[in-house]
């Protein structure tokens, strides 16, 4: 069945029942979407990464296309499912660079700036996806908060759409979602005994 584009509804319907058309049609859709905050995590990197914007949205494309249905309730259910999934990708090319930096002898590996946390090197990125693993286990809703604020750019209200939660819940969230961040990263920091 042809889904006409334009009918978010519809293409979202079709999409959770693995109709790879209708998820075509909604990337396309949503491209614009998807770019912005491609371009919000790339501007993060320090220059000299390898990634591009429609390089990330294509990796998007190919990570997202292979999930036989993705049951998006609505635009911002989408955009969250697309965090977590640039999250694995962002997190994947932080693995990759790290190890060639090391094969280089390079000491440090390039940085990238984690809102609230400040500048950090890619092993750094690492930590905060280990971070946000052991966060899933006390709180799965902080981590998915986590991944719309961090990994998708999203604002709060979008963030909040996405996730069925008011403006003022996603703010609370946040802060506390940062601050246990910020409390395992320094642990991860601290010098053994």
């Amino acid at each position: 069945m042809a889904t006409v584009v334009g009918d978010l509804p519809q293409l979202l319907q079709a999409c959770s029942t693995g109709d790879e058309d209708a998820f075509k049609q909604l990337m396309s859709f949503l491209y614009g979407d998807l770019r912005r905050i491609a371009q919000q995590q790339l501007r993060r990197l320090r220059p000299g990464h390898t990634l591009n914007t429609t390089a990330l949205v294509h990796e998007l494309y190919f990570k997202l296309v292979d999930r036989s249905a993705l049951s998006p309730r609505d635009q911002g259910h989408f955009l969250a499912i697309a965090a977590r999934a640039m999250r694995q990708i962002l997190v994947d090319y932080a693995r990759r660079q790290a190890v060639r930096s090391r094969a280089r002898g390079e000491g440090d590996s390039p940085q990238v700036l984690v809102e609230g946390l400040g500048p950090c090197h890619l092993e750094k990125l690492l930590a905060v996806n280990e971070a946000l693993s052991e966060l899933a286990r006390v709180d799965e809703r902080l981590v998915r908060l986590a991944e719309c604020r961090f990994f998708a750019g999203m604002t709060e209200v979008e963030t909040a759409e996405a996730m069925g939660l008011s403006v003022r819940t996603v703010q609370r969230d946040w802060k506390r979602a940062r601050g246990w961040l910020r409390s395992f990263l320094e642990a991860d920091d601290a010098p053994g005994p």
